[in-house]
Protein backbone atom coordinates (compact mmCIF):
# COMPACT_ATOMS: atom_id res chain seq x y z
CA UNK A 1 0.00 0.00 0.00
CA UNK A 2 1.18 3.12 -0.67
CA UNK A 3 1.49 6.00 1.80
CA UNK A 4 -1.26 8.78 1.56
CA UNK A 5 0.81 12.13 1.86
CA UNK A 6 -1.38 15.19 3.52
CA UNK A 7 -1.67 18.27 1.63
CA UNK A 8 -2.25 21.74 2.99
CA UNK A 9 -3.90 24.68 1.72
CA UNK A 10 -2.37 28.06 2.94
CA UNK A 11 -3.04 31.76 1.53
CA UNK A 12 -5.36 29.64 -1.37
CA UNK A 13 -1.80 27.88 -2.82
CA UNK A 14 -1.52 23.80 -2.40
CA UNK A 15 1.02 22.43 -0.83
CA UNK A 16 2.35 18.92 -0.43
CA UNK A 17 5.30 17.03 1.15
CA UNK A 18 8.06 18.55 -1.50
CA UNK A 19 6.74 21.91 -1.66
CA UNK A 20 8.61 24.81 0.63
CA UNK A 21 6.03 25.92 3.11
CA UNK A 22 8.66 29.02 4.67
CA UNK A 23 11.94 29.64 3.45
CA UNK A 24 14.68 29.89 5.71
CA UNK A 25 18.47 30.46 4.63
CA UNK A 26 21.21 30.22 7.12
CA UNK A 27 24.81 31.82 7.42
CA UNK A 28 27.59 31.93 9.75
CA UNK A 29 29.36 35.30 10.98
CA UNK A 30 32.00 35.52 10.56
CA UNK A 31 31.97 33.57 7.01
CA UNK A 32 34.32 30.77 7.32
CA UNK A 33 37.40 31.76 5.60
CA UNK A 34 38.02 29.50 1.95
CA UNK A 35 39.46 30.37 -1.37
CA UNK A 36 35.67 30.89 -2.84
CA UNK A 37 34.27 32.56 -0.11
CA UNK A 38 33.13 36.25 -0.08
CA UNK A 39 33.41 37.68 3.87
CA UNK A 40 30.13 39.50 2.83
CA UNK A 41 28.16 35.88 2.33
CA UNK A 42 25.61 36.80 4.77
CA UNK A 43 24.23 39.72 2.26
CA UNK A 44 26.09 38.98 -0.99
CA UNK A 45 28.77 36.63 -2.34
CA UNK A 46 30.79 38.12 -5.15
CA UNK A 47 30.44 36.96 -8.54
CA UNK A 48 28.59 34.23 -7.18
CA UNK A 49 24.65 33.76 -6.46
CA UNK A 50 25.13 32.19 -2.63
CA UNK A 51 24.77 35.23 -0.89
CA UNK A 52 22.02 35.11 1.98
CA UNK A 53 19.84 38.18 1.19
CA UNK A 54 20.82 38.19 -2.18
CA UNK A 55 19.22 34.74 -2.64
CA UNK A 56 16.26 36.79 -1.64
CA UNK A 57 16.76 39.53 -3.67
CA UNK A 58 17.08 38.02 -6.89
CA UNK A 59 14.87 35.06 -6.33
CA UNK A 60 17.30 32.30 -6.36
CA UNK A 61 15.30 31.24 -2.73
CA UNK A 62 11.86 31.33 -2.01
CA UNK A 63 10.75 33.43 -5.31
CA UNK A 64 7.36 32.39 -4.69
CA UNK A 65 6.85 33.76 -1.09
CA UNK A 66 6.58 37.08 0.50
CA UNK A 67 8.25 36.40 3.72
CA UNK A 68 11.54 34.67 4.53
CA UNK A 69 13.69 34.21 6.96
CA UNK A 70 17.51 34.58 7.74
CA UNK A 71 19.11 33.05 10.27
CA UNK A 72 23.17 34.53 11.67
CA UNK A 73 24.91 31.88 13.37
CA UNK A 74 27.37 34.69 15.27
CA UNK A 75 30.54 33.06 16.17
CA UNK A 76 32.73 35.82 17.03
CA UNK A 77 31.91 39.88 17.88
CA UNK A 78 28.55 41.34 18.90
CA UNK A 79 25.25 41.54 17.59
CA UNK A 80 25.37 45.57 17.14
CA UNK A 81 28.95 44.53 15.08
CA UNK A 82 27.41 42.37 12.91
CA UNK A 83 24.50 44.47 12.34
CA UNK A 84 26.77 47.49 11.63
CA UNK A 85 29.00 45.27 9.45
CA UNK A 86 25.82 43.99 7.23
CA UNK A 87 24.27 47.40 7.06
CA UNK A 88 27.60 48.91 5.48
CA UNK A 89 28.09 46.00 3.27
CA UNK A 90 24.28 46.83 2.05
CA UNK A 91 24.84 50.56 1.85
CA UNK A 92 28.29 50.13 0.27
CA UNK A 93 26.30 47.66 -2.36
CA UNK A 94 23.77 50.65 -2.99
CA UNK A 95 26.78 53.58 -3.59
CA UNK A 96 28.74 50.45 -5.85
CA UNK A 97 27.91 49.73 -9.52
CA UNK A 98 24.83 47.65 -8.63
CA UNK A 99 22.04 49.98 -8.69
CA UNK A 100 19.82 47.17 -7.58
CA UNK A 101 20.81 47.31 -3.80
CA UNK A 102 19.71 50.51 -1.15
CA UNK A 103 18.87 51.41 1.68
CA UNK A 104 16.02 50.19 2.19
CA UNK A 105 17.75 46.79 2.17
CA UNK A 106 19.26 47.71 5.63
CA UNK A 107 18.38 45.46 8.83
CA UNK A 108 16.32 47.20 10.76
CA UNK A 109 15.98 46.03 15.01
CA UNK A 110 12.57 44.43 16.33
CA UNK A 111 13.75 42.80 19.18
CA UNK A 112 17.04 42.57 21.38
CA UNK A 113 17.40 40.18 24.08
CA UNK A 114 20.98 40.19 26.52
CA UNK A 115 19.49 37.03 28.68
CA UNK A 116 18.46 34.56 25.52
CA UNK A 117 21.49 36.54 23.29
CA UNK A 118 18.73 36.27 20.54
CA UNK A 119 18.05 39.30 18.06
CA UNK A 120 15.65 40.15 15.94
CA UNK A 121 15.40 42.17 12.92
CA UNK A 122 13.58 42.76 10.12
CA UNK A 123 14.58 43.85 6.28
CA UNK A 124 12.15 44.38 2.86
CA UNK A 125 13.78 43.84 -0.35
CA UNK A 126 12.14 44.85 -3.58
CA UNK A 127 12.79 41.96 -6.40
CA UNK A 128 10.90 41.20 -9.47
CA UNK A 129 7.41 39.72 -8.52
CA UNK A 130 7.10 42.06 -5.60
CA UNK A 131 8.80 42.62 -2.59
CA UNK A 132 9.81 40.09 -0.13
CA UNK A 133 10.05 40.62 3.84
CA UNK A 134 12.21 38.55 6.51
CA UNK A 135 12.56 38.42 10.33
CA UNK A 136 16.34 38.36 10.63
CA UNK A 137 17.49 36.25 13.79
CA UNK A 138 20.74 36.60 14.89
CA UNK A 139 21.68 33.78 17.78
Amino acid sequence: MKPCAATFIIEGRRHSQFDMLFPIECKRLPTPKGKDRDEREYVTNEPGTTGGIQRYKFSHHGAEHTFAAMIAYVQDESFSYWMTKINGWIQGLAVGYDPVWNDSDCLHLIDDNPVTKVSMLKSEHQRVGGPIASCVIFG
